[in-house]
């Protein structure tokens, strides 16, 4: 289910320079949430979002444990996809608390860290 924060196009004040994104959702997004929507929880969470996210046109960044993080999810996968512009925006694919579903979330207040962080891991990755 697209978080409704992203299907209205309404998000947490800016983030940094790969979160000013159209208000629009992009297609890639939809065919991002369209392809983790039969996800069996028997699958692995990991390889089921990085293979979704690459079908998209996007980028698999990290995944990490969601404890303290979020309410209400168990694992958390950072991604990197497309929108309108030739930039990539910054969201998440969080695995619900029976890992037996798959929501895409824009981040927000409580996980803008997780944006900054991104945008470092990959600034540090292009330097090689």
């Amino acid at each position: 289910m697209i978080a409704p924060e992203l299907a209205s196009g309404t998000q947490a004040p800016a983030l940094g320079p790969a979160d000013h994104a159209d208000p629009l959702l992009p297609i890639e997004l939809l065919e991002l949430e369209l392809s983790l929507d039969g996800y069996d929880g028997k699958s692995d969470f990991c390889e089921t979002v990085r293979l979704a996210s690459a079908k998209a046109g996007g980028e698999f960044l990290f995944d990490l444990p969601a404890e303290g993080l979020m309410d209400d999810c168990k694992r958390i996968a950072v991604l990197r996809i497309p929108s309108p512009g030739q930039q990539m925006r910054v969201v998440l694919a969080v695995l619900d608390h029976n890992g037996t579903e798959i929501r895409m979330e824009a981040p927000d207040h409580a996980t803008a860290h997780l944006v900054r962080f991104a945008e470092a891991f990959v600034k540090v990755l292009e330097r090689f």
